[in-house]
């Protein structure tokens, strides 16, 4: 972990019971000394983590690539310690804070409670510019692909991109069942299998695009801090995550966590690269010399995130 992310994450941690001593403090005569020793230790704790944080990236001489801002909650974390945090973060915003520009606002990581179709967008993320939104068909018991899309107009972009998912979904399906075919029963058997249900997946999924279904988790935002505590509030938003650090997309990857999670996020569904796609993920690539004619299976991982153009 990145010094940068590892103070975020100090943060997030460490401020909520700092507020909470300090107002326990503040109804009871404390003498100054012990006040100034707590404010210290605190200090010097986030300074000592921050010195061995660059320090370990220096000796493994492993890339921290410091200019990656990661936004979210990673696999393993708990989410209802990630819910309270971005609460406590969000409150703690000055109104004055116009950290990724004076006019845009501040970037966030919008979280939903539910999926929620295209047609909704525009009523429930009122009142903040949207960047982009995240969508997921929510198959039971199968992990399906994670679509990243532009969407600045709302529903418009949205729609356009789920008809675009829709097509390359069933080309995928195609691909998948000739392949199916090519191998027979008789060869290969779990290989066919694969194949079968991937088909079976991206056919479920394109269908679902294409009826622009309810399939909208979350969204990265712009505004006002004033305007994302007021987002916050709508009944449809899970959590709102200021992302003030943030001033290039392209340098950043959200990490919102699915709606059906509710305690841990589950290893391996935050699979993503600094670029913001999964190690391995492509389309599936044409035989040819020296290929097996073997497309990667995309449904590893409830994580995999495509880029959609909108």
């Amino acid at each position: 972990m990145r010094a940068g992310d590892l103070l975020r994450q100090i943060d997030r941690r460490l401020l909520p019971l700092l507020a909470d001593a300090v107002a326990r403090f503040a109804q009871r005569p404390v003498r100054p000394q012990l006040l100034g020793a707590v404010v210290l230790l605190s200090v010097s704790a986030v300074l000592v983590t921050a010195v061995w944080a660059a320090d370990h990236g220096r000796v493994t001489g492993v890339r921290t690539m410091d200019d990656v801002v990661r936004v979210g909650v990673a696999e393993g974390e708990s989410i209802p310690d990630y819910l309270q945090a971005v609460r406590s973060e969000l409150a703690a915003m000055s109104n004055d804070d116009t950290s990724s520009g004076p006019v845009t606002g501040t970037y966030a990581l919008v979280t939903l409670t539910d999926y929620l179709p295209p047609q909704r967008l525009a009523a429930v993320l009122s009142g903040v510019s949207v960047v982009e939104v995240y969508t997921r068909v929510p198959l039971r018991r199968t992990p399906t692909q994670v679509v990243r899309m532009p969407a600045f107009g709302l529903p418009a972009d949205v729609l356009t991109g789920m008809d675009q998912v829709a097509e390359r979904k069933s080309r995928e399906a195609r691909d998948y069942r000739r392949r199916a075919a090519e191998l027979g029963r008789a060869a290969e058997l779990d290989l066919w299998t694969a194949y079968d249900a991937a088909a079976r997946v991206a056919t479920a999924e394109a269908e679902a695009y294409r009826a622009h279904c309810a399939c909208v988790y979350a969204a990265v935002v712009q505004g006002s801090p004033a305007a994302l505590r007021t987002l916050a509030g709508q009944v449809e938003i899970r959590a709102v995550d200021p992302a003030p650090e943030v001033r290039r997309l392209d340098r950043a990857v959200f990490l919102p966590p699915l709606p059906e999670y509710d305690q841990v996020v589950p290893t391996g569904a935050a699979a993503l690269t600094s670029a913001g796609l999964p190690p391995g993920m492509s389309d599936a690539p044409a035989a040819g010399p020296g290929s097996t004619g073997r497309p990667p299976v995309p449904y590893a991982t409830p994580g995999a995130v495509e880029t959609s153009t909108g």
